[in-house]
C-alpha cells in the first residue's frame, strides 16, 4: 500500500497491467455482478436531471427497471447502486453489435450531456473505499470477466493505473496521477 495525502492506494495499481479489450469481453461488466455499479450520493441527482439526455439510448427493460426501481437501489451492504434488469444488467446500458456499452456515456459522446457517466464504471477495475476518518483507498478488483484486459494489459505493458488516467484526473485531479507516476517510478527503482 502506498499512502499518497488522504489516500491509500494499492500498490497493485502500478505493478499490475491492465487495458481495457471491450471487443473480446463485450462490456460483460455492465451486465455480470451480485449488483449494480456503485454510485456516489451527487450522481444520484444528476442522473435524474440528465435522464432526458440518455433515456432514448437505453433499452425498454432498461426505461421500465429505473420507471420501477429509482435511478438507484440500496444494495445488501446499503450503497446506492444503478438499478438492474431482471437481477442483470444495469438499467442504463444498450447493445451496439452484440457490444453491452453505457447510454449515459454514449449520450455524453453526442454532447447531449455533461456527465459522462458514474465515476465507479469509468474508475474500473479500481474500487474505491471510504475510510471513516475520511481517507479513501485505490483497490484493483480482480474478476474473472476481465481476464482479456489483463492479457492485453500485460501485452501492452500498461499499469491499471496509467490506463486509467482519465477517470483518475476526472475524480482525483492531475497533482495525484502525477503522484501516482512518482511512486511507480519508485517501486520501480526497488
Amino acid at each position: 500500500m502506498i499512502e499518497i495525502d488522504d489516500k491509500i492506494v494499492s500498490a497493485d495499481l502500478l505493478r499490475e497491467c491492465f487495458a481495457c479489450d471491450i471487443t473480446q469481453c463485450k462490456g460483460i461488466c455492465c451486465v455480470e455482478g451480485n449488483a449494480g455499479a456503485p454510485l456516489e450520493i451527487e450522481e444520484v441527482d444528476i442522473l435524474e436531471r440528465e435522464y432526458p439526455a440518455y433515456k432514448p439510448y437505453m433499452t425498454p427493460e432498461g426505461i421500465a427497471a429505473v420507471e420501477q426501481q429509482g435511478f438507484m437501489v440500496v444494495d445488501e451492504d446499503g450503497d446506492y447502486t444503478t438499478p438492474l434488469v431482471n437481477n442483470a444488467e444495469c438499467a442504463y446500458t444498450y447493445q451496439e453489435n452484440g457490444i453491452t456499452l453505457c447510454a449515459v456515456e454514449k449520450a455524453w459522446l453526442e454532447g447531449k450531456t455533461a456527465f459522462r457517466k458514474p465515476i465507479s464504471c469509468h474508475l474500473y477495475p479500481i474500487r474505491l473505499m471510504q475510510f471513516s476518518n475520511g481517507t479513501v483507498g485505490l483497490n484493483y478488483h480482480r474478476w474473472s470477466v476481465c481476464a482479456s484486459a489483463r492479457n492485453c494489459g500485460a501485452k501492452l505493458g500498461v499499469p491499471v493505473y496509467k490506463a486509467l488516467k482519465e477517470p483518475i484526473i476526472r475524480r482525483f485531479g492531475e497533482e495525484f496521477y502525477q503522484a501516482l507516476e512518482a511512486a511507480e517510478q519508485l517501486i520501480k527503482q526497488q
